[in-house]
Formats: structure tokens, C-alpha cells, sequence
């Protein structure tokens, strides 16, 4: 595994990157000690969709929209 100071670790941090990114870790060292371990991470997995998750486990009536809508309207109307 390659080491880099840290003075190089700056100059060079874009390219130190893509190329652990590419599977080449590397440490960053301070006068020669070891100080950090540089390596890719994994891809976070994309979440599984939830749409659609319950389909066939209930049904919705036709009327649906207009359940209840004579008692709704008796409600708000009723003095």
C-alpha cells in the first residue's frame, strides 16, 4: 500500500482519490508515521421502492370519493 506525506496528500488530493476510489487504497503519513488510511466506500444500496407494496391485500370501493358525503353535509348543515 502506497504512503503519502501529507504535504503531497494536499498537492495531489483530487488524484489520490480517484484513484482509491479505483481500489488503490493509501495512508497519509506526518514524518514518516502513519497517520490515516485512505480507501473507497462502498455504494449506500438505493432503497427499495415502496410503491405499489400492498397491492392485492385490500380493495377500495367504487364509491369511494363520496362515502359518507350525505352524513358529512348533515353535519356542517344541522343547526
Amino acid at each position: 500500500m502506497r504512503t503519502e506525506n501529507i504535504h503531497e496528500a494536499k498537492t495531489h488530493l483530487s488524484r489520490l482519490i480517484e484513484q482509491a476510489v479505483a481500489g488503490e487504497p493509501f495512508v497519509i503519513a506526518k514524518a514518516g508515521k502513519p497517520l490515516v488510511k485512505v480507501v473507497a466506500l462502498d455504494a449506500p444500496a438505493a432503497p427499495a421502492s415502496r410503491l405499489g407494496f400492498m397491492k392485492g391485500q385490500f380493495s377500495v370501493p367504487d364509491d369511494f370519493d363520496h362515502m359518507g358525503a350525505d352524513e358529512i353535509e348533515t353535519l356542517f348543515h344541522a343547526k
